[in-house]
């Protein structure tokens, strides 16, 4: 019977070989799911047996990977913000990026009292329910269209005993925004890839929704459209968060500005990246 120890190192080694770059941590991630171990635990006794099943799982996962499957998707479970959320095929892998605008909003939000906030193309749920863990006064609620996605939703929901609000809708439909209005902030991490970032993806991010990644010829679509309709669903003064794709900062600042939002601001994430534009809306609004 091989022990945890041996196989951890025995994926390893295979995925070293085959070019992962963080071949150390993802392997660990499956091992330590597998068993259903802490990381701790596995450092503390290596040399825990492991059941031949078990092995089997190991390997299966293993090899699921080595053919360019999600890490993510292989385990079932991801970290964001401190909180674990269910993903899998039909929903956007949460990733450390989004938690820039995660970190803008609760920053310019801590002094507000019970604000209205709602999140656009919410996918796996990790911006609104990251939001409501840490704003537990607030009002928050989840726009997403697509169905498989809207299972993730609920299931994080229920996963983090959050009380965020779905509802199921196309952000781009020029009528549903209509059901919405008194906001204080408006979040959204949009599709914002390029026809020729989606002929060029990453062996993993192809395996994610397309309708989660593609954002139009220029990858500006749904700013373009969200901006223009959404505004007018803000309080005077009411804030708009978009995280961004690597330089598309310059248009979407533009797009922002062109729809009258002011103090048009641009945050940079841990790797000094910008990453999140935000915006103030003092326009009309339709209600």
């Amino acid at each position: 019977m091989v022990t945890a120890g041996s196989v951890l190192n025995e994926i390893k080694s295979r995925f070293k070989n085959a070019g992962i770059e963080n071949y150390t941590f993802e392997s660990r991630c499956i091992v330590e799911s597998a068993l259903n171990l802490s990381h701790a635990a596995l450092l503390a006794d290596p040399d825990k047996p492991v059941a031949d099943e078990d092995e089997a799982l190991i390997i299966t996962m293993a090899n699921r990977r080595l053919e360019g499957y999600p890490l993510q998707y292989i385990i079932g479970k991801w970290e964001f913000f401190g909180l674990p959320f269910f993903v899998g095929e039909g929903v956007l892998i949460p990733r450390q990026d989004t938690e820039t605008l995660v970190e803008c909003v609760l920053n310019d939000a801590s002094n507000l009292s019970g604000p209205r906030i709602l999140d656009l193309c919410s996918g796996s749920g990790c911006i609104p329910v990251a939001l409501k863990k840490h704003l537990v006064n607030a009002d928050i609620g989840a726009v997403e269209y697509s169905d498989a996605a809207l299972d993730y939703l609920n299931m994080n929901i229920s996963l983090n005993n959050s009380s965020v609000k779905v509802y199921k809708g196309d952000v781009l439909d020029p009528e549903f925004f209509l059901n919405f209005n008194d906001l204080d902030i408006i979040t959204s991490n949009p599709p914002y890839l390029t026809d020729e970032d989606m002929a060029n993806l990453q062996a993993e991010v192809a395996y994610e929704p397309e309708m989660a990644l593609a954002g139009g010829s220029d990858g500006l679509l749904f700013y373009k459209v969200i901006t223009a309709l959404w505004k007018h669903c803000l309080k005077p003064g009411g804030k708009l968060y978009y995280e961004i794709g690597i330089h598309q900062e310059g248009d979407v600042s533009q797009i922002l500005t062109e729809n009258g939002f002011t103090n048009v601001e641009t945050h940079t994430d841990l790797c000094g990246v910008i990453r999140v534009v935000s915006g103030v809306y003092n326009g009309q609004t339709l209600f």
